[in-house]
């Protein structure tokens, strides 16, 4: 029989709020992102893998400093003053490079938000060396940003998502429960919360407990499963 992961939960949580667990995965992203005061130029490249948590914990930046959040492709159509009103997030910064019209206005709010003093928090998939810009000054200073990099999520991590997923669909869950399902979900967070609500529908609709047995019923339904 397998061993059991030995689950120690994360019990510190980003900006002291009860939805973002921190382990080794991404404590150092997580510490960067705090300090918020303390980034060079008032920026920060928050990169990651996808389902690595970049949204999330951007949404609790914004949430704690009472921040805006912008998907990067819609910037070209934006209003760069009123946008720059508040703490501001780009979202998917990669996505925007080739558009000429989005890199122009990515350059005037990178300068404006720096006269004005206005952090701006960038996420990304892609590192900015690897980006296509094609405003030559707008991709130097992309290239020049300081980085936080999160990991993948692990065990710890994604056990800790779970039971608090679960937690709030008012779901209580065994320890066997977790280990299965942590050994054989894909790892992210979208995955982990579609996976409870599926399995709270499921329970609801048995009025059943959460067993491994359902665990496998959802997880077998899934082709992002991991083997």
């Amino acid at each position: 029989m397998d061993r059991q992961i030995p689950f120690a939960l994360p019990v510190k949580t980003a900006f002291g709020r009860d939805n973002y667990f921190i382990s080794d995965a991404n404590a150092l992203a997580v510490a960067t992102v705090e300090n918020w005061s303390d980034w060079p130029q008032g920026k920060l490249m928050l990169t990651g893998d996808e389902g690595a948590g970049k949204s999330h914990l951007a949404q609790v930046w914004a949430a704690e400093v009472d921040g805006q959040i912008m998907d990067a492709r819609a910037i070209a159509d934006a209003d760069i003053p009123t946008l720059l009103s508040g703490p501001l997030v780009i979202e998917d910064l990669h996505l925007a490079a080739g558009d000429t019209a989005a890199e122009t206005q990515l350059f005037h709010l990178y300068n404006l938000s720096g006269a004005e003093g206005i952090p701006v928090l960038f996420t990304t998939r892609i590192p900015a060396a690897r980006m296509d810009f094609t405003v030559a000054d707008l991709k130097s200073r992309m290239q020049a940003l300081q980085t936080a990099q999160l990991g993948p999520l692990d065990d710890q991590l994604l056990a800790a998502i779970l039971v608090k997923l679960f937690a709030d669909h008012q779901l209580r869950v065994k320890p066997q429960v977790l280990d299965y399902t942590v050994r054989r979900i894909e790892r992210s967070y979208a995955a982990a919360l579609e996976f409870v609500r599926k399995v709270d529908r499921r329970a609801l609709a048995g009025k059943s407990k959460v067993t491994i047995a359902l665990a496998r019923q959802v997880l077998d339904t899934d082709p992002k499963k991991t083997a």
